[in-house]
C-alpha cells in the first residue's frame, strides 16, 4: 500500500467522482476556539466517501470479473458506492447489509440496481455470508476497508485536503477522520505523509466501539465487544483491519470517542451553519472538534465530514438538539 497507488486511483476517479468542498462557518469557529475547515464528503456521489473507494475497487475489475459481478458487505454507505460503481460498468452487484441499517441505505443500495441479502449482524458473521455467496456465485469480494484498492480510493480524498491546505496556508493542523475499519483514514494519512506531512490525522469513534482508539493506545488490535446499539452505525465495525492498523499505527495521532449525544448535536450544527445533512456516523470528526476541543492544538483543524445517508427520524432527533 502506497502513495502512488492512491494517484493511480486519482487517475481512474477523475471525471467520475466529485471533488468535494471545503466548508466553513464563523460560528463554528466560536465553538471550537479555532477555525474549523469541514471537508464535505457527504456531497460526494451515493452520499459518501465510499464511492471512490468503490469505484477504485471496480475500474480496476478484468472484463471476465466485471461480468460475473461484484459482492460486499456494508451497513449502507460501502453498499451503496459499489452499487453506483458497478451499475455504471454494468456489472451484477450483491451486497450483504445488516437487517437493522438505515431504510434509506437498503433502499438507495437497492434502487441502485444491487440484490441486497439482509443479516443479523448480532448472530450471524458477515464474512461467512459473503464468502459462501462469493464461492457459490463467483463474485468477486470488495471489501469495505481492508483493501488495498479501496484504501488507495479512499485516499485520493487526502490528496484533496492537502492541496486545499496549501492553498489556504493552513500548516501543523490535526485532521479528523470518522473511523471505522480505518480505509479512510488510513487513505488520508497515506497521502498526506506524502503531500501535507505537517498535517497530522485523528480518528474519532464512537462511544462503547472505540476499537480502533483503543487499539492505537495498547500497541496492537483490539476488538470492539458489541457490534451494533449505535446511531453512528456507519462507522461501527469489529475491529480495526490488518493492512489499515500499521498504517494508522505509523500515521495517526491518538484517537478520539464521541458521544452519541455529541454527534448528534453536530448533525444539527452542520444542518444550521453549513446547510449540509451529515449522518452521525459521517459527524464524529466534527462532534470531536467542537466537544472536545482541549484535544487539539493551533490555529485551525480540519473535520472530514464522511457521510449524509440519515434516516428522517434521526434526522429530526438531531435538529432537535439546536435551541429553540
Amino acid at each position: 500500500m502506497n502513495i502512488e497507488m492512491i494517484r493511480a486511483a486519482a487517475e481512474r476517479l477523475k471525471g467520475h467522482a466529485r471533488r468535494t468542498p471545503i466548508l466553513t462557518s464563523p460560528f463554528l469557529d466560536e465553538i471550537a476556539g479555532r477555525k474549523v475547515y469541514v471537508k464535505a464528503e457527504c456531497l460526494q456521489h451515493t452520499g459518501s466517501f465510499k464511492f471512490r473507494g468503490g469505484w477504485s475497487a471496480v475500474s480496476s475489475l478484468s472484463d471476465n470479473e466485471l461480468k460475473t459481478g461484484v459482492i460486499a458487505f456494508s451497513s449502507g454507505n460501502h453498499a451503496q458506492g459499489v452499487a453506483l460503481a458497478a451499475r455504471e460498468h454494468s456489472a451484477p452487484a450483491v451486497i450483504v447489509m445488516p437487517a437493522d441499517a438505515p431504510h434509506v441505505k437498503i433502499d438507495n443500495t437497492r434502487a441502485l440496481g444491487a440484490e441486497v441479502v439482509l443479516y443479523d449482524r448480532a448472530t450471524e458473521d458477515r464474512d461467512e455470508i459473503g464468502a459462501k455467496l462469493s464461492a457459490e456465485r463467483g463474485l468477486t469480494l470488495i471489501k469495505p476497508f481492508d483493501e488495498p484498492l479501496v484504501i488507495a480510493g479512499q485516499g485520493t480524498t487526502g490528496l484533496e485536503i492537502a492541496e486545499d491546505m496549501n492553498a489556504l496556508g493552513v500548516e501543523n493542523a490535526d485532521v479528523v477522520v470518522c473511523c471505522g475499519g480505518g480505509g479512510l483514514t488510513s487513505g488520508i494519512a497515506l497521502a498526506l505523509e506524502a503531500e501535507a506531512p505537517t498535517l497530522r490525522v485523528r480518528p474519532a469513534e464512537p462511544e462503547n466501539f472505540d476499537d480502533v482508539t483503543r487499539s492505537l493506545a495498547a500497541g496492537e488490535i483490539k476488538r470492539n465487544e458489541r457490534l451494533s446499539g449505535s446511531l453512528m452505525d456507519a462507522i461501527i465495525t469489529p475491529q480495526p483491519g490488518n493492512i489499515t492498523f500499521p498504517l494508522m499505527q505509523r500515521l495517526c495521532g491518538p484517537g478520539i470517542v464521541v458521544t452519541e449525544e455529541e454527534a448528534l448535536r453536530a448533525v444539527g450544527l452542520a444542518f444550521e451553519r453549513l446547510r449540509v445533512v451529515v449522518e452521525p456516523g459521517g459527524a464524529a470528526a466534527l462532534a470531536a472538534v467542537l466537544f472536545h476541543p482541549q484535544e487539539f492544538q493551533g490555529d485551525a483543524v480540519i473535520a472530514v465530514a464522511t457521510g449524509g445517508n440519515v434516516d428522517a427520524t434521526v434526522f429530526q432527533k438531531a435538529l432537535a438538539t439546536l435551541p429553540a
